[in-house]
């Protein structure tokens, strides 16, 4: 009775941890750029004093990112950018390295700094800053042109170049903070990808989300519907006890 408590009990539990992946890549349908989290069931050995070659538990993994590109829309925002292939704009992440990402609704802050989601844009000699009140200009190869307020359109300036990267040979891994770094080597360290001149940018279009919602929302209910089987096990499992309990108080 105890196997059946802890399996039913195993099933559940992992059945919750990907459900918990499949709502955040939903809430995420509408966010720019945004690569839904992979999720998948496996079976694994049960360990310890119920081991069996033919018992087997269940466990939850996310073996990686869909990398598929969204659909891209044009919005006509000077500050939107959508990149293109497998390119991948550069930014800094909270720990002041270097991480990548593909969200292109950019901003720029009242420091003149220009940020993708509040995390500032690496260029060529470090975050991008923006004169204030400047229009801004978007070349294909990100580089950026400025025209300050009030002067004549021949007057536009190279403000320099946001650095786009190509991941196409590398294995990218999504961190806590939703950025994307390489995978670490045996020693731990992440390497930096090199610009890539290729890499090329759509300005005033976005890339959306790749989370298919009326998928996704199926894999909800397929994952909700085998959590109330477990729990219905675990319900049988507990009337059976109940059950030869009763039976063994008519017999003493």
């Amino acid at each position: 009775m105890d196997r059946i408590l802890y399996t039913a009990m195993s099933g559940a539990r992992q059945s919750m941890e990907q459900q918990s992946v499949i709502s955040h890549n939903l809430a995420n349908a509408t966010t720019s750029g945004f690569r839904a989290q992979l999720h998948a069931l496996r079976a694994v050995p049960v360990q310890g004093d119920g081991l069996l070659p033919t018992r087997v538990s269940v466990m939850a993994t996310t073996p990686g990112s869909d990398f598929s590109t969204g659909a891209v829309n044009a919005t006509g925002r000077d500050l939107d950018v959508a990149l293109q292939g497998d390119a991948w704009l550069a930014v800094q992440g909270a720990d002041g390295a270097e991480a990548y990402t593909r969200r292109g609704d950019l901003q720029i802050d009242g420091d003149g700094l220009l940020r993708s989601a509040g995390r500032p844009v690496i260029g060529d000699a470090g975050p991008v800053v923006i004169p204030p009140g400047a229009q801004v200009f978007m070349g294909a190869d990100g580089t950026l042109s400025v025209l300050g307020p009030g002067e004549d359109p021949g007057a536009v300036v190279e403000a320099g170049r946001m650095k786009l990267v190509n991941a196409g040979a590398v294995t990218l891994v999504r961190g806590d903070d939703g950025l994307f770094r390489p995978a670490a080597d045996a020693d731990g360290n992440v390497a930096v990808l090199p610009a890539d001149d290729n890499a090329r940018l759509l300005s005033g279009a976005l890339e959306g989300s790749n989370v298919s919602t009326v998928a996704t929302m199926v894999d909800m209910i397929g994952s909700a519907r085998r959590y109330e089987m477990q729990m219905k096990v675990l319900q049988s499992a507990d009337d059976n006890a109940q059950r030869a309990n009763s039976l063994l108080s008519l017999q003493g």
